[in-house]
């Protein structure tokens, strides 16, 4: 270990980072996809393919998800303030 850098916090702020800058909207994007997916044509109103029930779901929960860890990394940003 060097006195100069800690290892151990920059794995954290590095792994903590990858969560959130790239897990946050990669579950924001699947579920916008779950929102949209592929299909037949013919399936919904203007011939666009439906989520159905468990898309729907699956979709609110992932959206719940991401605007909790916002309003979680909020909280934390004012608390510590």
């Amino acid at each position: 270990m060097s006195s100069w850098i800690n290892l151990g916090a920059v794995w954290r702020i590095v792994v903590v980072g990858l969560l959130t800058g790239a897990g946050l909207p990669a579950l924001f994007a699947l579920g916008l996809r779950l929102l949209n997916p592929p299909g037949p044509p013919a399936d919904g109103p203007a011939g666009r393919p439906t989520a159905g029930p468990a898309g729907y779901a699956l979709a609110g929960l992932l959206f719940a998800v991401v605007l909790a860890s916002i309003g979680w990394g909020i909280s934390v940003i004012v608390g510590h303030s």
